[in-house]
């Protein structure tokens, strides 16, 4: 007897540390898109008024068509509801933007952008940074998806050529009749601008289910441990960016902390 109520008194107080937690989880969350929008309404004056234009826009636009049905005021709340919900998207997706435009040509921005892809119901991701890289901070990442597997250049195209191949050969060697799928980043011709990367990892056909996708991405990611982990990286002294490299997500994570996200 003594026993079960000892119990349902350290259940009770792990539910109570629970709640606790969750509750200063949503505070932090809150605190943090506060000072992430202080911080962008400085940097982007036309925030305001379009997140401003957005409600009012979507309360007027509910509020007729409520007058219609005699439902005036229900419609108005309606509208006041879904205008804070685009408001809070134009939001983000300024801030996302924004942040795409800061970050720009560092070395590194496109295999972050590639680790934060979402996985969602029915599709998955499995992103290994820096898989083929050369002197010249030319740099090949590889995704493993549901199209298959996605290598993404950053650098020089014409140097990433070299990079491209040599992982798609190794990819190919292991993963026999996978498609394989090339995507170069960058502002130049046949290339796709960063803060367009995730939208054009979207476009690609649907070619395995989840599982599949992470049965695949165990094999390479078991053929990178048979060769050392970083096969593709070039042999003797690097220069110091290079040496510096491994710290993006750290640096990218920073970033994202100062601005709330």
């Amino acid at each position: 007897m003594a026993e079960s109520k000892s119990e349902k008194a350290a259940e009770k107080a792990a539910k109570k540390q629970e709640r606790a937690a969750k509750r200063a989880q949503r505070k932090q969350t809150w605190s943090q898109m506060w000072q992430a929008f202080k911080l962008q309404r400085k940097r982007d004056k036309k925030l305001v008024p379009y997140m401003v234009l957005a409600v009012v826009g979507l309360a007027a636009l509910f509020f007729l068509i409520g007058l219609l049905f005699n439902a005036e005021w229900f419609g108005l709340i309606f509208g006041i509801l879904f205008g804070i919900i685009l408001a809070m998207f134009i939001f983000t997706r300024r801030l996302e933007s924004s942040m795409y435009d800061e970050v720009g040509d560092t070395p590194g921005a496109a295999g972050w952008t590639l680790e934060n892809m979402k996985n969602t119901m029915g599709v998955a991701w499995v992103t290994k940074t820096g898989v083929q890289a050369n002197h010249q901070m030319d740099t090949v990442h590889r995704v493993v998806g549901n199209p298959g597997v996605v290598l993404v250049g950053e650098g020089d195209k014409k140097r990433l050529n070299t990079l491209m191949s040599k992982e798609r050969k190794r990819v190919d060697r292991l993963l026999a009749g996978v498609p394989i799928y090339e995507v170069y980043v960058g502002s130049g011709e046949g290339q796709v601008p960063l803060k367009k990367l995730q939208r054009e990892m979207l476009k690609f056909p649907r070619n395995y289910k989840k599982d599949e996708v992470y049965s695949m991405a165990a094999k390479v990611d078991a053929m990178d441990a048979v060769h050392g982990g970083m096969p593709g990286m070039p042999k003797g002294p690097m220069p110091r960016q290079a040496q510096n490299m491994a710290g993006m997500n750290r640096r990218m994570r920073r970033m994202q902390e100062r601005r709330g996200k």
